[in-house]
């Protein structure tokens, strides 16, 4: 059975893999894979890249980010000694060569399926759990009634630091190969690592790490220089040493350096054999070397890969949701946790954006997939690791760079208030209020507790407002496009004021606050809504922002972006609009900004570009923040529906930009029907309904938050979990399990039989209220809840 189906690919009926059938997909199709420290990225044509920690600042392997060709990574050639014929594993780098081409993209790994001739293959693609490295298994299988002897070339091109590669001819000088003739092994070192704050001067300091290339049967040839393997104006398509079935045994400082090894298979007619090779880099030779000695063992290499895959299925099985419609089983049973955890928060980088830096706000707004997973500690460790990069004034890093701990202080007026937003979340899921009580260091020296550092927070989010008492935009809040318009330091934000009174209500009903910090907080929030509602209502809407000269944006005065969703649905969220005004805002937002493929952020878009907005301005119109779907965005909206109107709406919109749903229409759609994109076009585009810049966005972790709490109706609070029972139309039931304090609720709600009456059984006992109680650690208890 398959799901989903199209012309290019379905997903397989449990669920846990994509398979593409046909190479030629819309976009590339890829699958991001990390063990939170080592990662790689495989498109369906088989190109890629490799990193370690940091995916630009420590990238092992050069690629290309060329998004039409997708020619750029990491192959391996299958040559016939006999008679000369070549192909390769993937579809690239030699097109065309392969029938019955499959590639199936799962949580930890990528398996590529192809037949040339009598020769059948099977690359699987992935990363170990504990180890610097990744493992290409190969397994070739002889279909015909006579022996054949195959030669195995790899090929790909070494980076080893800073990407991109922008100075080539510069940065190959530093780069020596060399073949360990007993371990069978390329080893590749740089002496040059131009990352901030190493060395005694600039670019003055070595590469800290050892990179490898092994294979599981002693190479026959090896190569370690670009000229010598490709020859000279060859292309990948056919490579010298492959047409002339010869490794040149190139190695040095004198050449551009790759890893390339030569193995010679003889597969016996109706047989299988397999190879495996491994690439990484690892902390000196001695580790390296181990590595090596390690993955040669095939049953090593075949229990690495079932730990992967047990892991993933482990982690994400942390929840489990059956409803009737398959598409939100797809996503929420899998793929979107995975693209939250393997992507954003580990591997931090993807096709549309390399990435590899922490975004203040972007890895904690993440890392609240781990509440819904049932491992709350590993949200506390993002906490932690967040609250580190404050300084003592209240004010953050914008972003950094693990490894260099180099970064941009932020003057953006949001980024400081998603600490609280974290710990609040953290808070409502556990109860642990002692971690408040943890001291945690400044980035700029000394340290406080937890709880001073969100209270530093909040005290310099407060001080930072206009004369109407209305947030100071300052370089940019939550959109980050919006970066000229209070850069004078005047320039107010609406969307702030809705986002810091949410904040402000709910911290000041925290047990732990003390009474007076409570009423400033209730003082201080009421003051805000009253702003609000003063000067931010624009008569249907509430307007967006204001510049440095007092322009508004998102104003029905304007005719570019004259209405804005965020300023729409927190309002809702954050309780600052009345009823009448709430109602209004999102009235306003369904006729301007609904969609069939989601909401749109803003419309109608910028056609042209404004010095006094910024750069979101200058993205053709319909694109990305300026007119098109931005997920994250959506997301909020699809609570604020919940909220407001309940069930119906929340699942139509959630629905709306569902990938799997959306992907029916492949050309349309484009992008992969697996993960989510971080937007699609908008009206203002030719490309109407286009998903782009896919799996690095920071909407993943939410939809499944808008999912499980926008219309399974599912949310943590301080007493327990509360349940509000609803069923979107259609739906005779659903069920959701789900951790929560370390025991498992199983939850199920249906629609009442005729004559039976509505209510709610925890373990076959009559429960009221819609607050679940408590249970032990380790305990499984079954909830039934009836709806009229």
């Amino acid at each position: 059975m398959s799901l989903f189906a199209t012309d290019y690919g379905y997903f397989t009926d449990s669920g846990e893999e994509y398979v593409i059938v046909r190479p030629d997909t819309p976009m590339p199709w890829v699958n991001v894979i990390s063990n939170g420290d080592y990662g790689i990225v495989a498109s369906q044509m088989g190109s890629g890249y490799s990193w370690r920690t940091h995916a630009s600042m420590n990238r092992l392997t050069r690629w290309e980010q060329d998004l039409v060709r997708d020619r750029w990574g990491k192959y391996l050639y299958l040559r016939d000694i006999q008679t000369g014929e070549f192909w390769s594993a993937t579809w690239h780098p030699c097109p065309d060569q392969l029938t019955d081409y499959r590639v199936r993209h799962g949580w930890g790994y990528s398996v590529f399926e192809g037949v040339h001739g009598h020769i059948a293959s099977e690359l699987t693609l992935f990363v170990p759990m504990g180890d610097p490295c990744e493992v290409w298994l190969l397994r070739l299988h002889n279909r015909a009634d006579t022996p054949r002897c195959l030669q195995v070339f790899s090929y790909f091109e070494w980076l080893l630091g800073t990407a991109p590669d922008w100075h080539r001819e510069f940065r190959r000088l530093f780069i020596e190969t060399r073949y360990d003739r007993t371990h069978g092994a390329l080893l590749a070192i740089s002496v040059f690592w131009d990352i901030p704050g190493r060395g005694n001067t600039h670019w003055n300091s070595g590469w800290d790490y050892v990179a490898f290339h092994g294979a599981s049967i002693l190479p026959a040839g090896f190569d370690g220089d670009k000229r010598a393997f490709l020859g000279r104006y060859r292309d990948l398509d056919a490579p010298l040493a492959v047409v002339a079935g010869e490794s040149f045994g190139t190695q040095g400082r004198w050449g551009d350096g790759i890893g390339s090894l030569q193995v010679v298979v003889e597969i016996p007619p109706g047989e299988s054999v397999e190879v495996a090779f491994t690439l990484g880099a690892g902390d000196n030779e001695a580790h390296v070397l181990s590595l090596v000695g390690k993955y040669r063992h095939l049953p090593t290499v075949h229990e690495a890969l079932a730990e992967v895959q047990a892991f993933w299925k482990q982690l994400l099985g942390g929840i489990s949701v059956q409803t009737p419609d398959e598409a939100v089983n797809v996503m929420a049973n899998g793929w979107l946790a995975y693209q939250a955890v393997s992507c954003r928060l580990w591997g931090r980088t993807a096709y549309y954006q390399t990435g590899g830096a922490y975004g203040y706000r972007d890895q904690l707004q993440d890392s609240l997939v781990w509440l819904l997973l049932g491992q709350p500690e590993r949200t506390l460790a993002q906490i932690r690791l967040h609250a580190q990069h404050q300084y003592q004034d209240g004010t953050v890093l914008h972003w950094w760079h693990p490894l260099a701990e180099d970064g941009l202080r932020s003057y953006y007026s949001d980024d400081l208030l998603w600490l609280p937003l974290a710990v609040l979340y953290y808070l409502h899921e556990t109860g642990d209020f002692a971690c408040l009580q943890e001291e945690i260091p400044f980035f700029d020296g000394g340290s406080a507790t937890l709880l001073a550092h969100c209270l530093r927070a909040f005290h310099k989010a407060l001080s930072r407002r206009s004369e109407r008492g209305l947030p100071l935009m300052l370089q940019a809040d939550w959109n980050d496009g919006l970066n000229a318009v209070g850069v004078g330091g005047k320039g107010e934000s609406i969307w702030m004021a809705h986002f810091l009174h949410y904040l402000l209500t709910r911290w000041a009903e925290l047990p732990i606050i003390d009474e007076q910090t409570s009423a400033h907080f209730r003082r201080e929030a009421q003051a805000l809504r009253e702003a609000v509602n003063i000067y931010g209502w624009d008569g249907k809407w509430y307007w967006r922002a204001s510049t440095d000269s007092g322009k508004l944006l998102g104003s029905a005065q304007n005719t570019q972006g004259r209405i804005f969703l965020n300023a729409q649905t927190w309002a809702v969220l954050g309780d600052t609009a009345p009823p009448d005004r709430a109602e209004q805002a999102l009235q306003s937002a369904r006729e301007h900004l609904y969609t069939d493929y989601g909401a749109l952020l803003l419309a109608p878009a910028y056609r042209v570009p404004d010095p006094d907005v910024g750069y979101l301005t200058r993205y053709a119109p319909g694109t990305r923040e300026n007119g098109g779907v931005y997920s994250h965005a959506s997301c909020w909206a699809v609570l604020a529906e919940r909220k407001q109107h309940g069930v119906q709406s929340a699942y139509k919109l959630w629905r709306s930009f569902c990938p799997p749903v959306r992907g029916m229409e492949p050309e349309r759609y484009a992008a992969e029907p697996y993960v989510l994109p971080g937007n699609v076009d908008g009206p203002d585009s030719p490309h109407e309904g286009r998903g782009g810049w896919t799996w690095y966005t920071g909407s993943a972790a939410w939809y499944l938050r808008a999912l499980v709490e926008g219309v399974l109706g599912v949310s943590a609070t301080l007493q327990g979990l509360r349940v509000q029972a609803e069923l979107p139309e259609g739906w005779g039931s659903y069920r959701l399990q789900r951790r929560f304090r370390g025991a498992v609720y199983d939850i199920t709600v249906r629609r009442a039989q005729p004559g039976e009456p509505s209510g709610c059984k925890v373990d076959g006992q009559v429960w009221t209220g819609d607050t679940l109680p408590l249970f032990e650690p380790g305990s499984t208890h079954r909830v039934e809840i009836v709806v009229g």
